[in-house]
């Protein structure tokens, strides 16, 4: 009875979906399916089903109750299925449930009976948007086998040997989510150094000694009070991603933040705003939230009970704006260049730090007599070096728009330039030679400013050679890479490892380090010269897989593809960190063809250069198609990503992501060679 109630439920809820599809705008087909075929041994076939799904759809998994995807074959006596269909896509989950956006690839063994035969069969599946399901869809197809003896022979060796899905390595960017954590962290702890905020904590702590009768309800009160303070900071930035993803999913919310990482647009803005915050640090103007809003929080924290405690919390937030307010745009700028849950964790990173110390000294209001007499003009002093890091953050954002639109704007001498100029004025500041409007005279350097001061113009040294092409490994995040500087003095030193060339192209490098000629295959990439893309640290390559498969069957090498972007800050570290080991540049340079697709290069490409998708979109910028390769190619969505091939263009061992162990880099380039 239970088991038909079910199937009936099922039947109306299905008769429902096709009700409104049949009033909705649905596509004309919600995937673009096609099917491949590969020899693996002397009578065993691999199908590999692909599918291109519609934007803003999904489709199941083929386990799911309702609306699975169904592969039927034709029965026939030339050959017989060899083992199940195998989900070879990793399932995304939404709403509960597992789906597929973008992308999904199955496979299906077949054994052959006879020498030859027609597979044929039926695929078919439902697609969902987040408002209704369409009508359930198939396609027919047909895939002729025939056996190849040069196949057998070349795969005698792996009968019966299991097939394996390469998924992309496990290994994450938690390096860079910590360092983006602790630097939030210390934001946080900062702002009580600043003159909107330090002068909060007597009013904060008169406050919860007036309200608590004992000191266990006055550190409970305390608590709250801190955790009143997280939430404010928090929640709203979380409720608006939530929305964002609810609304549109796992793949609207990456396209969003990747828009906002890459974009000219929201980087210029970015640049803008911190130049901004830097000037109202520096004196010029105060950013502050209309005073009725803080005034009507503040009469409103009187009130006795979690009301009180609730209204308090949000005056400290409302009057300590003008100092926190370009500080946590700071944060969440920077916490977007991640995945689409940084900004919450980096938010709840800096809000906690930011209530700890109110929230102590809340519990322990004794400790507030070693305070006293402390503030004074060097509050101001913190204004204005926050305002200096400002100014320095802001180019950042304008070196990202100018490398992936090829402005040639910032250059990496130029912008370094910049940084040297920055910190040097801000050298002078701390040993009271330049003075702002709200600034006292420094009569006398105090022992603090001095030792700011001593490691501030140490960085500013270590900064200088950089202007002549030293590499700044420490730097490597935030500086334009090394093939933008017009002028690097090894290139013209007298030693035995000659220059080697930067353009784009695989040019033949003059020498390696043990003095013979080390060349590239004939016909170089004209792609990359024609985009003026260019190689790290001095490599030669190519930039699309089309040009790296063909050297690398002309040369018999495996193929070392870098998933990368002119605006990734992780690229540029494993560039200066991992590849400039001797040991690794030497393997990459002559054991490997080098292939670099830049995911968010915007150069408009020539119509002979366009990518059409089975789905009938036509990509027209580098990126875009880089993009969409490395998303259906690779399984993989973000920067930066290597992956082996061998010269057919088949994938040798899992995916490897961002993370500085060189051995560990080492290990995964010689697995590929083991291949």
């Amino acid at each position: 009875m239970t088991h038909t109630f079910k199937k009936a439920m099922a039947l109306v809820a299905a008769l429902l979906t096709w009700s409104v599809a049949s009033f909705a705008q649905a596509p004309e087909a919600t995937a673009k399916w096609s099917v491949s075929s590969k020899q693996i041994t002397n009578d065993v076939f691999e199908l590999t089903f692909t599918a291109s799904i519609e934007d803003g759809w999904h489709i199941y998994t083929i386990d799911h109750e309702y609306n699975p995807i169904v592969i039927d074959f034709t029965p026939a006596p030339e050959y017989s299925l060899d083992g199940t269909l195998v989900q070879v896509t990793e399932p995304s989950d939404y709403k509960g449930e597992k789906v597929f956006f973008d992308f999904v690839k199955l496979t299906q063994k077949v054994k052959l009976i006879s020498s030859e035969a027609t597979v044929s069969g039926e695929v078919s599946w439902s697609g969902c948007n987040n408002q209704f399901c369409a009508a359930p869809e198939s396609w027919a197809f047909s895939v002729p086998l025939k056996q190849e003896a040069s196949a057998v022979a070349e795969v005698a060796k792996e009968v019966d040997k299991p097939s394996e899905t390469i998924a992309p390595d496990e290994t994450k960017s938690e390096g860079s989510l910590w360092a983006l954590i602790i630097e939030a962290i210390l934001w946080g702890f900062a702002m009580l150094m600043t003159p909107c905020v330090f002068p909060m904590v007597p009013m904060t702590v008169s406050f919860f000694m007036k309200q608590s009768t004992t000191a266990a309800e006055g550190r409970f009160k305390a608590f709250i009070y801190g955790l009143f303070i997280v939430l404010l900071y928090t929640v709203p930035i979380s409720l608006i991603i939530g929305l964002t993803w609810i609304i549109g999913g796992n793949t609207v919310t990456a396209d969003i933040f990747n828009w906002l990482a890459t974009h000219w647009l929201p980087n210029l803005i970015f640049f803008i705003v911190f130049m901004v915050f830097a000037a109202s640090f520096f004196g010029a103007f105060e950013i502050e939230l209309p005073s009725s809003l803080a005034n009507k929080s503040d009469a409103k924290s009187g009130t006795k009970g979690l009301g009180g405690i609730f209204f308090m919390a949000l005056t400290l937030v409302l009057v300590s704006f003008s100092c926190t307010g370009p500080i946590v745009g700071t944060v969440l700028i920077k916490s977007t260049q991640g995945e689409f849950w940084t900004p919450m964790v980096t938010m709840l990173a800096f809000s906690v730090a930011f209530a700890l110390p109110f929230t102590i000294l809340a519990m322990f209001p004794s400790l507030l007599k070693k305070m006293k007499g402390k503030s004074g003009s060097w509050l101001n002093s913190v204004k204005v070096v926050l305002g200096f890091i400002e100014v320095a953050l802001g180019f950042k954002f304008l070196s990202v728009a100018d490398q992936t639109y090829h402005w040639g704007l910032l250059d990496r001498e130029v912008y370094l330039g910049i940084w040297i100029v920055t910190f040097s004025l801000l050298g002078f500041y701390l040993l009271g030679k330049l003075r702002f409007k709200n600034d006292d005279p420094v009569e006398h350097v105090s022992v603090p400013r001095l030792g700011l001061a001593i490691a501030v113009f140490t960085f500013v040294v270590y900064m200088i050679p950089g202007m002549w092409g030293a590499p700044l490994k420490a730097l490597s995040g935030y500086l334009p890479p090394m093939e933008t500087q017009d002028f690097v003095v090894y290139n013209y030193a007298d030693s035995p490892a000659s220059p080697v060339a930067s353009t784009g192209s695989a040019t033949t490098e003059t020498a390696d380090h043990t003095g013979t000629s080390t060349g590239s295959v004939a016909g170089a990439s004209t792609y990359g010269q024609k985009y003026d893309l260019k190689m790290p640290l001095g490599l030669t390559g190519y930039f699309t897989l089309d040009e790296g498969l063909a050297a690398a069957k002309a040369q018999g090498k495996p193929v070392f593809v870098d998933i990368t972007g002119h605006g990734c800050v992780n690229c540029r570290e494993m560039e200066q960190r991992v590849w400039s080991d001797p040991r690794v540049l030497d393997i990459l340079r002559n054991e490997y063809v080098l292939v670099a697709l830049y995911v968010d290069d915007k150069s408009k490409l020539e119509e002979s250069d366009w990518l059409t998708t089975p789905e009938g979109k036509t990509l027209k910028e580098i990126g875009r198609v880089n993009s969409y390769i490395a998303r259906t190619r690779f399984g993989v969505n973000a920067q930066p990503n290597y992956a082996l091939l061998d010269a057919d263009g088949n994938q040798l061992v899992p995916v490897r992501g961002y993370n500085l162990s060189i051995e560990g880099f080492i290990d995964f380039l010689n697995s590929g060679l083991k291949k």
